[in-house]
């Protein structure tokens, strides 16, 4: 989807609380859009008239949600999902702008892989879509991509998905070359000889079930690496799905220096704990691993504190067979992006976030990495995301849209249940009768 609509139809929202990740909270306020855009709000919105009145009585009104890290599996073969299938699921869950990881078939390390998901996005997708270029070619991590040419096609960022660098000294020529054209590096940070051959996090779980781990510091020596880097480079600097409370301190600790650098984490590590793999469920293999409760407690800190800015859904739908072998056989990922709200909500019932926090780290915080606002004023975007906090849905076969179905939770009642995503003025979810 490429442009704003333009239909000169019109749509009232009313009875809601708002939330813009910014401000204090509306109460029972009102949201006039027309061809588009936020035409009115408050009471000049509600005496207005429009073709469509929809009632967000109970709900909350917030921007629509913004993810830095989504798996859309297109390019490449459809068995694991495509563009039509898991945007879809991202409007499910609120969201009406994600970043498309690099991580494509074949890699989107040129202008050429580039228009093609632009392409498909502008003619599948009810949601905005942003192309994640690869910093390397193939993401390999050896010769430099053309930063240059993803940046004219339209990539708003480069990064190695979840892929590491293994060299230095071509991480740091990644860093120069990307600052020259002024564009975001998004790196997740892992060193590669320390993570070995490790799929589960380096703790009691793994030593009582028998399973490779991965240390933390393997996390935390890219990130040591990758700061100073970007510190001498000037590079504007993004930490991809950290999962250290470590990490979090040295983010906060080059953020007093100056160093141009922000962050996210993906929900699943802010909710689950290395103690989810207790039962070898397959699942939870992801990478970065769940770690333990001392860091899962001290992430939770960082989103509520501002350092880390954003929460993403590090989406990565597979097809059965990809979970369905011996662990370390398994392929790592979650089918989460349907489930990051309630699992926030789940966070918010428990006193461990509030939900401004929650919705800044959905909205404006994600869109603030970007260079870009997300938020709900007079003029702006149309994209707004209506949720009612005290609805209950269930994960099954049933009820979720992306084609991959290892949600991190299935069969229990979860909080949160997606009213209308709205995507520059356009019905997302519902999806639109045909």
């Amino acid at each position: 989807m490429s442009s704003v609509n333009t239909s000169g139809t019109s749509l009232k929202i009313t009875g809601g609380r708002l939330f813009d990740g910014q401000g204090p909270e509306q109460q029972n306020t009102a949201l006039l859009i027309r061809d588009g855009r936020i035409a009115a709000m408050g009471e000049a919105a509600a005496r207005a008239q429009a073709d469509e009145t929809i009632s967000a009585e109970n709900a909350v009104i917030t921007p629509g949600f913004v993810d830095l890290c989504c798996n859309l599996r297109e390019p490449g073969n459809g068995q694991k999902g495509n563009i039509a299938s898991e945007t879809l699921a991202a409007a499910h869950g609120g969201f009406t702008t994600v970043c498309a990881s690099p991580e494509t078939s074949p890699v989107n390390d040129s202008s050429a892989v580039t228009h093609l998901i632009r392409d498909g996005a502008a003619s599948r997708s009810p949601i905005r879509v942003l192309p994640i270029g690869a910093i390397t070619r193939g993401l390999e991590g050896d010769l430099l991509s053309d930063m240059a040419g993803l940046a004219s096609a339209g990539c708003v960022a480069v990064g190695n998905g979840s892929r590491g660098v293994r060299n230095a000294r071509i991480l740091r020529r990644c860093m120069a070359y990307a600052q020259t054209f002024g564009l975001t590096v998004m790196f997740s940070p892992e060193n590669q000889a320390l993570a070995a051959d490790g799929y589960a996090h380096d703790g009691l779980v793994t030593s009582r079930l028998g399973l490779l781990g991965i240390p933390e510091v393997a996390e935390t020596a890219a990130v040591m690496e990758m700061l100073l880097l970007a510190e001498e480079t000037g590079v504007r600097l993004h930490l991809s799905q950290l999962s250290c409370g470590r990490s979090v301190e040295m983010l906060a600790e080059a953020r007093r220096r100056g160093i141009a650098v922000t962050a996210d984490v993906a929900m699943h590590q802010l909710v689950f704990t290395e103690e989810a793999l207790a039962g070898f469920d397959s699942r939870f293999h992801v990478r970065p691993p769940l770690r333990g409760e001392g860091d899962r407690k001290a992430l939770i800190a960082g989103v509520r504190d501002g350092v880390i800015d954003a929460i993403v859904s590090q989406h990565q739908p597979h097809d059965t067979a990809a979970k369905q072998a011996p662990m370390a056989a398994t392929e790592p990922g979650l089918s989460s992006i349907e489930s990051v709200l309630s699992l926030g909500l789940e966070l918010v019932e428990m006193n461990e976030l509030a939900l401004p926090d929650l919705i800044r780290a959905l909205t404006n915080g994600p869109a603030s990495a970007l260079g870009r606002t997300a938020r709900l004023a007079e003029g702006e975007i149309a994209d707004v995301c209506v949720f009612d906090p005290d609805a209950f849905w269930t994960p099954n076969s049933k009820t979720l849209v992306s084609a991959g179905r290892h949600a991190p939770v299935t069969d229990r009642e979860l909080p949160g249940v997606v009213r209308l995503t709205l995507s520059e003025g356009r019905k997302a979810w519902p999806k639109p009768a045909i």
